[in-house]
């Protein structure tokens, strides 16, 4: 049977009259992400007109998902929340811990060795509040998810910022902090501003090498990593139909890319052949008796600029392959003008690793087209010159795709199949190189290729493509190969060709696994202790912060003023560092180590004052940080355009509160770190003014004013204290409402949360 069939019976049986009532209240057709949204309206937030991009509004999402990494600080939190069990169905997926080195058996020994106090205390605490448990080498959430919990008009959240992954089985699954999970797990509405929608609408038919991922890689191009921000991405269109579920699963998931909210398709029958693929014949059977209820309204698609925020057309039919990089996930070339793009930019020509795999690209299909190319490696005899991974996404899908052949497509070709985890594409990669620091090219089918994430080598150009074209590239071990165009010298001194690449969607055998690997939690878990040693360097007890002052808020010294891109990677590095993600203290040793210095164009070195008002002592950022709160004297950071983009993870959060950081003043944020910074109690405020950015010295002394009277839509004012005696003011602005001003009054939301539940 299906995973929580009653509540998705539920869902279902009330849709159509809740459709039709908030249809009948906007006084329009819907588009499908506003049939989701307004059907999970918390009871909080009365059906209404809600503004776009303006109105917060209180949801009632269905079901909670948490990766290990970032399960750790979430269930920490939950647990000092006093509830007895979880309000929604909720999994923890053990995933990003998992280190590829070897191999898979050798990897997940081991990771099951190293990791065990943390993968103990997962289980405990899932197991005690009623949590199912994904164990170590299940898979990563993403794909379990898809594969067992997505179903179409349903709303998540998850502590990962790929969530919308499950978008391709049509849902609006949203990434969020820790402490937004806690929100929903506790059985409190769960806050977001009433998301834009952009429409894409998608024509013509993909054919050859154009695969589902160049559809995101184009639309990363063209929107940028800032261009979704508060916006869902909707895509429609008979191209949109066209696409395999998993296809569909691959956009939504690299959404997060573009700073989008989440992405989702409507309803179609892709969807029905997945659900029934993967023993959801009921669920498919429920969907299609709604399936108007799972698209947007007809007359949306048919003249969407008066439903949709922006609009933007692709023709799959002439879509040409993507790869996408270096550094960020945005700069887009076609493959027809890539070569000449890595001349002109000097990235290094050869291709030292290819790597396939993923959350984004990891499913049947993308394994099975892939594979196709590894095939004809061996039969026209090519040497492959790059060297060459593959992380399935699921052990489902290893197991399938072992059965029918594919790993040993990849194995003859001289692939390494890696453990089902997340491994090098979160920076989980011992890689095997003989200069950690050389400037060297790498290309995988992953999602983000920030600087250092893959190997923690700022020098390696890593570049994102489709499976299909990472596996061609691999073959010949040079960026300015264009599979499409080009030929390959094989063994025998001949010229041949690679032919496009083919698969099929689903295995004609049907998928098979012997140990899926879920553990189910206990059906009364109040006997169940959960331990965690007060020794630990891996696992901390929370102590609740307290609220900030008004005299907290003058004098405070600079911490760090990030020159350029400031991602949460920047902020709280993931690689080595995951090993800390459920001690704060510990893992706070990592704060802004990554980030530029403004001042000094280095990383991890910056001026402070504690000692010497005159002279800096230059100190690694976490050194300064708890330099000044030992003196008891507040710190604030600053920053550029889209700070914290990327990953969920709230540990960019609460490392610099932990660290004394009262404020955090940025050009513009990226909507999750924003959040995850006011779940903590922090102040996020934005220059109105970008420009007075430039008017922040290394050793001013800076006062924020209007504290005790912040309210919704008041700005406040920061005072810069030169150290030649003169002043300069200017006004930030921020996006708290009342609830979010009360959080931080508060000391941070869950100790809003724990005084509304005592009470």
């Amino acid at each position: 049977m299906p995973f929580d069939l009653d509540m998705i019976k539920a869902v279902y049986k009330a849709l159509p009259a809740r459709v039709e009532e908030a249809r009948k209240t906007l006084g329009r057709p819907l588009t499908l992400t506003e049939k989701i949204l307004y059907t999970h309206l918390h009871p909080e937030s009365p059906l209404q007109n809600y503004s776009r991009a303006k109105d917060y509004v209180f949801f009632a999402p269905d079901r909670v998902a948490m990766q290990d990494a970032t399960a750790q600080m979430a269930l920490l939190q939950f647990m000092m929340a006093g509830r007895d069990n979880v309000a929604v169905p909720s999994t923890v997926h053990c995933d990003h811990l998992i280190q590829a080195e070897e191999g898979a058996a050798q990897d997940l020994a081991k990771a099951n060795d190293v990791n065990k106090e943390v993968y103990d205390f997962l289980s405990s605490v899932s197991n005690k509040y009623g949590i199912g448990f994904w164990k170590p080498g299940a898979g990563i959430i993403h794909q379990i998810v898809l594969e067992n919990y997505a179903f179409p008009g349903g709303m998540m959240i998850g502590t990962d910022s790929h969530t919308p992954n499950a978008g391709g089985l049509g849902m609006v699954a949203i990434g969020v902090g820790g402490a937004d999970a806690v929100d929903v797990m506790a059985g409190m509405p769960w806050e977001l501003k009433m998301p834009k929608v952009i429409g894409v609408k998608l024509t013509g038919k993909m054919s050859g090498w154009t695969s589902a991922k160049d559809v995101i890689l184009k639309v990363a191009g063209i929107l940028t990593v800032k261009g979704g921000t508060g916006a869902i991405v909707e895509y429609f269109g008979d191209g949109a139909e066209s696409l395999s579920c998993t296809g569909k699963g691959t956009i939504c998931n690299m959404g997060a890319e573009i700073g989008a909210t989440t992405s989702t398709f409507g309803y179609d029958e892709a969807m029905g052949r997945y659900l029934r693929a993967t023993e959801r014949a009921e669920v498919a059977d429920l969907a299609d008796g709604v399936k108007e209820h799972l698209t947007g309204d007809a007359e949306c698609y048919a003249n969407p600029e008066k439903y949709f925020d922006q609009v933007i057309e692709i023709n799959l039919s002439e879509l040409e392959p993507h790869i996408n990089g270096p550094y960020t996930p945005d700069l887009a070339w076609p493959i027809s003008k890539f070569a000449q793009a890595v001349k002109e930019n000097n990235y290094p020509q050869k291709l030292e690793v290819g790597l396939i795999g993923s959350c984004t690209n990891s499913s049947y299909e993308d394994l099975d087209r892939a594979a196709s190319l590894a095939r004809q490696a061996v039969d026209k005899k090519l040497k492959v010159k790059s060297e060459f991974t593959v992380t399935p996404g699921s052990e489902q899908i290893r197991f399938t795709v072992d059965r029918d052949g594919q790993l040993q497509d990849f194995e003859k070709m001289g692939g390494v199949v890696l453990a089902n985890a997340c491994g090098p594409c979160i920076g989980q990669w011992a890689r095997h190189t003989d200069d950690p620091n050389r400037a060297n090219s790498i290309i995988t089918s992953f999602n983000r290729n920030f600087s250092k994430r893959n190997d923690g080598n700022p020098q390696t150009r890593s570049f994102v493509a489709s499976p299909e074209i990472v596996t061609a590239m691999a073959i010949a071990g040079d960026l300015t190969f264009n599979p499409l165009t080009d030929t390959l010298k094989n063994e025998n001194g001949e010229d041949v060709k690679l032919d496009p690449p083919t698969g099929v969607e689903l295995p004609a055998k049907g998928f098979a696994v012997e140990d899926a690997g879920f553990i189910p939690p206990a059906a009364d878990g109040s006997g169940i202790e959960v331990k965690v040693d007060p020794n630990s360097d891996r696992l901390e007890l929370l102590t609740p912060f307290k609220p900030i002052t008004q005299e907290q808020l003058k004098g405070m010294r600079l911490l760090i003023k990030a020159k350029g891109k400031c991602t949460t990677d920047h902020i709280s590095m993931a690689g080595p560092w995951l090993k800390y993600r459920g001690h704060l203290d510990n893992i706070s040793n990592n704060c802004f180590i990554g980030a530029i210095n403004f001042f000094n164009g280095e990383m991890n070195k910056v001026a402070n004052y504690v000692d010497s008002e005159d002279e800096a002592e230059y100190l690694g950022v976490p050194d300064s940080a708890r330099k000044y709160k030992a003196a008891g004297i507040s710190t604030v950071v600053f920053g550029e355009e889209n700070y914290g983009e990327g990953s969920s993870r709230e540990h960019a959060a609460m490392e610099p509160r932990h660290l004394g950081v009262r404020a955090v003043i940025v050009k513009s944020f990226a909507r999750i770190h924003e959040t995850n910074l006011k779940k903590q109690g922090m102040l996020a405020l934005t220059f109105v003014n970008p420009d007075d950015y430039e008017k922040v010295r290394q050793d001013d002394k800076i006062d924020i004013l209007g504290f005790n009277e912040m309210a919704p839509d008041k700005n406040l004012t920061v005072k810069l204290h030169h150290k030649d005696g003169s002043t300069e003011e200017f006004e930030v602005a921020h996006t708290y409402n009342q609830a979010q001003i009360d959080w931080v009054s508060a000391g941070s939301a869950l100790n809003k949360i724990r005084e509304e539940l005592a009470s």
